[in-house]
């Protein structure tokens, strides 16, 4: 039958070196058994040292995208990753909101996992009141969920009201990722809350590596994947949460200093 392989798509940019943004995207998409698709919104060149160049593409070829994808193929969830300023992010607000690409799950790429802000403020303030409506699920890392909900998350109830004040933003449910760039703790502690009220911590043991390029992106893409397959968003989260730990888990040498994690380790999960 036509269309009958589960399909999902990533709006979000390239990374040359393969190890975070789109092409991570669609690593996760392969390993979860669903055909995955790239919307590209920006390309950046770049290796295991850095990112040298950036290019952010053309707003009408990212509608045409858009309207390309959406005349021929039946996807059945959506992510986003790199929405590189507000041009960009209110595009593609306008865009997903004229085409049915299923659930969205909103990775905000907005601070790094080293805590620098990537965002302009302006692009910052469109990404809130445009992006974050607009998401079934969204992932912030540590920094993005304190920068989005103005607070220090110093505790687990600081946390659990952090999570939410994004659900007062429109997200139907949240992920607030733990801390992992201290290294002084045991493990990564993520707070999940879902749209009916019910939340939960998820745990995993901390693994103290420079491998972990691709963690936010493959995350948030496994949740997408699980759920065009149907599957429920609790479920999702927590797939994608062990799909991570494993990938980090058991690190492959692919470059001379930050490297990707493991996708094959991860399969079938």
């Amino acid at each position: 039958m036509v269309n009958e392989q589960v399909q999902a798509v990533t709006i979000a940019g390239h990374d040359s070196d393969g190890s975070a943004g789109m092409p991570a995207d669609l690593h996760a998409f392969f390993i979860s058994n669903v055909y995955g698709m790239g919307l590209l919104t920006s390309a950046v060149s770049g290796n295991s040292y850095g990112i040298d160049a950036a290019h952010i593409m053309p707003m009408d070829y990212i509608k045409q995208q858009f309207k390309t994808l959406a005349a021929d193929f039946n996807i059945k969830a959506a992510k986003t990753g790199m929405l590189a300023n507000t041009e960009v992010i209110d595009t593609v607000a306008e865009c997903y909101q004229q085409v049915d690409f299923g659930p969205l799950v909103v990775d905000p790429v907005i601070i790094t996992k080293h805590g620098d802000m990537l965002l302009e403020q302006a692009a910052y303030e469109s990404f809130k009141q445009k992006i974050v409506p607009l998401a079934t699920v969204i992932t912030p890392n540590f920094f993005e969920a304190q920068k989005l909900t103005d607070s220090k998350l110093a505790t687990p109830a600081e946390i659990e009201t952090g999570a939410h004040k994004l659900q007062d933003m429109g997200a139907k449910n949240v992920v607030i990722k733990g801390e992992h760039h201290t290294g002084s703790q045991d493990t990564v502690d993520d707070f999940v809350l879902l749209a009916n009220g019910d939340s939960l911590w998820l745990k995993e043991p901390y693994i103290n590596t420079d491998r972990v390029n691709g963690t936010g992106d493959t995350f948030s893409a496994v949740i997408a994947a699980e759920l065009a397959k149907k599957n429920s968003v609790e479920d999702a989260i927590k797939t994608a949460k062990k799909v991570v730990h494993t990938a980090i888990a058991n690190s492959i040498e692919v470059g001379h200093k930050f490297g990707p994690i493991n996708h094959w380790a991860a399969q079938n999960i």
